[in-house]
């Protein structure tokens, strides 16, 4: 690959069917490096390569791919647009230095596209707008710039526009050139005060004034720049590829030690466990060991290797670039690599509320397939793989049908392990009805000795789980408090209901150690006794999964649509209206949404645009909900679960 002055790490982001694989393929056309086109609908593209998105000719797997444009190294990350993935995009917006949103010039701004541009937003990454398909039928542009004003809140400046639009003579042009243009000294004027006094003194502002207030507006997340074009026929893709080059930087971290992000792992046949990493400071080379600081582990890097192109070369990986090290052991996806600090915290995209159980087809697959999740989870922990080994039971956590799809298709094309996944079943949480205490002395048989009083609070809904302890280090040593700090979240993963117990401060108020008895595997055994017979104390309730939902439609579907959402236990909040067009809002449960989209498509004939994100958990009425069978031996069973806890299950638990 030739030299370069700079490096960018660039992402393609969009509602799904936007355009973003065709643009990604035509920029690598564009920069040379693949020579012929590939088509999404012909399954041929560069950066979808797993079977399934060939067949699908959608984006299920993010992929990433370098080039060279105007001296600039452009690391490029194709995202997927469906929702069911987006724990994949969340990653990826970790190591950008910007993005490039992808909007149809005919659907506009599309329920995902909100969701995209709110954590964009959020994580204050730099965003340049690509307004595809104007040569569509019913393409308008300017409509949807004014939208992204409206709905996105966002200051747009159109690079570029076009002329003919919807029509096969379609054009664009560069607005640019006209620095007398109104449009642009208004938008800029506004944000820069050194313009403004420029424009009041009667100065000339030059071209290169211009640029750079563009450049410095954009970078710090005052002014989106727009582009118009046809991603198929690649119209306005350069001029899309000089913007990047023009406006956007690389933003490192001042640290100088290594501070990395894994946003991406996959499994290959001849290196096999590849981490796709982001360097923000320091560097990532072959041999050497780094600490993993999300797993408290270190690892020995067997290569690290460049992304140049649609390959990887061997190579030491520096800051502001990406690429690929192998052989490190225990990584997942969204491992932080040394230093934490500068790196972006997560976004929550959207939660996974759907639980699935997968068995095989083949019994005699179980252990194989066991073993293939695990595998599968370190991949996309967001799926959060649960194994009730006594049960045989292996749940997953899941967005939606395609997800079930992928899975499904993973397992077989990879591991050769056909299965069967039920429906999906909503995941609820319980939390304690009434302050309790939870009291456990375990003392017998010796040698043990663990005495321990929690006190266990109700917490604000959506707080999480509070844990300290008022316990003076002389009553039970330090060592053994740290024990019941690392047991509580394991003891809450199942309350009296079968499910996670959330939303409840718990306190260590009294207890005590033996000096000569106690070990550390008391105190590990003893804490989830006693926490469960403190929610036996105060009961516990269901909590249930909550959406926000906003609807945009015609003012006629108002009632119809206002009766249906009541009958799916909804909050609605007043209603908006504009022209002919209503907008509604509110909440509603997940456990009765799973259907809406197709209910109200259906009601409102197609004329409707529903949107909805996570909102958190609320109480479930009584009479609603789901109650879970105890997975395993429960705490509250003491003889037995002393008995489960000290036996062979112990020696087991320790290699899982």
């Amino acid at each position: 690959m030739e030299q370069h002055s700079k490096i960018v790490t660039i992402g393609i982001l969009a509602h799904v069917d936007a355009g973003k694989t065709t643009l990604t393929e035509h920029m690598l056309y564009n920069a040379g490096v693949i020579r012929n086109l590939g088509s999404v609908d012909k399954g041929s593209t560069a950066t979808d390569n797993l079977e399934l998105e060939r067949e699908r000719g959608i984006s299920i797997k993010s992929a990433a791919t370098s080039f060279i444009w105007n001296n600039t190294k452009i690391n490029l990350i194709d995202t997927p647009g469906h929702i069911d993935f987006s724990s994949e995009v969340a990653r990826s917006l970790c190591v950008l230095d910007a993005v490039v949103l992808v909007v149809s010039a005919v659907e506009g701004v599309q329920a995902h596209t909100l969701t995209l541009a709110e954590a964009i937003k959020e994580l204050k990454i730099p965003l340049l707008i690509f307004i595809n398909k104007i040569d569509r039928q019913g393409a308008d542009s300017e409509t949807v710039l004014q939208q992204i004003k409206k709905e996105l809140g966002l200051s747009t400046l159109s690079i570029n526009k076009s002329k003919n639009e919807g029509l096969e003579n379609v054009s664009i042009y560069p607005t640019i050139n006209n620095l007398e243009n109104n449009e642009y000294l208004e938008e800029l004027i506004s944000q820069d005060e050194a313009l403004l006094e420029q424009y009041l003194n009667g100065d000339e502002i030059s071209k290169t004034s211009l640029l750079d207030a563009i450049k410095n507006q954009t970078n710090n997340q005052l002014i989106v720049p727009t582009y118009v074009g046809i991603a198929k026929n690649n119209t306005g893709v350069t001029e899309l590829l000089d913007g990047i080059t023009e406006y956007i930087v690389n933003k490192q971290n001042n640290l100088t030690d290594l501070s990395a992000y894994v946003f991406k792992l996959e499994h290959d046949p001849v290196n096999g466990i590849m981490a796709y990493v982001k360097v923000f400071s320091g560097e990532l080379q072959s041999k050497s060991v780094i600490k993993n600081h999300t797993q408290k582990l270190e690892a020995k890097i067997n290569q690290s290797k460049k992304i140049e192109g649609t390959k990887f070369i061997d190579s030491t990986i520096k800051a502001g670039d990406i690429g690929i090290i192998t052989g490190v052991l225990g990584t997942k996806a969204g491992d932080i690599l040394g230093n934490p600090l500068g790196i972006p915290q997560l976004p929550e995209l959207a939660i996974p509320v759907l639980s699935v159980q997968v068995t095989p087809k083949n019994a005699s697959d179980y252990n194989s397939l066991a073993q293939a999740l695990q595998i599968i989870d370190r991949e996309d922990p967001s799926l959060q793989f649960k194994w009730h080994k006594e049960e045989k039971e292996l749940l997953l956590l899941l967005m939606g049908d395609m997800q079930t799809e992928v899975i499904s298709h993973t397992l077989e094309q990879r591991f050769s392990i056909h299965v069967q996944i039920t429906e999906p079943q909503i995941v609820y949480k319980e939390t304690i009805s009434k302050s309790a205490e939870g009291y456990i002395r375990y003392w017998m048989p010796k040698p043990c000795w663990a005495i321990m009083t929690f006190l266990i609070e109700p917490g604000k809904l959506n707080s999480g789980v509070i844990y300290e302890s008022i316990v003076s280090k002389n009553d039970i040593h330090n060592k053994y408090q740290n024990e019941i700090a690392k047991t509580i979240p394991k003891a809450l993963e199942q309350g009296l209901l079968g499910w996670e117990v959330t939303d409840v401060k718990i306190t260590l108020i009294k207890g005590e150690d033996h000096n000569v008895h106690s070990r550390p595997g008391d105190f590990n055994l003893a804490t989830p006794m006693g926490i469960m017979k403190g929610l036996q104390e105060g009961g516990t309730h269901l909590l249930e999964p909550v959406l926000n939902y906003q609807i945009k439609t015609h003012e006629e579907f108002l009632g119809k649509l206002s009766s249906e959402l009541i009958t799916r236990r909804a909050t609605l909040n007043s209603p908006t209206f504009e022209n002919d067009k209503v907008e509604l809002s509110g909440t509603i449960p997940v456990a009765t949404s799973l259907d809406l989209s197709i209910k109200l498509n259906t009601i409102c004939s197609g004329k409707i645009r529903l949107r909805t994100t996570f909102n958190g958990y609320q109480t479930c009425p009584e009479g609603e909900g789901k109650v879970r069978e105890y997975k395993g031996v429960n705490p509250l069973d003491e003889a037995q679960w002393i008995l489960h806890r000290r036996g062979a299950y112990k020696a087991d638990e320790r290699k899982i």
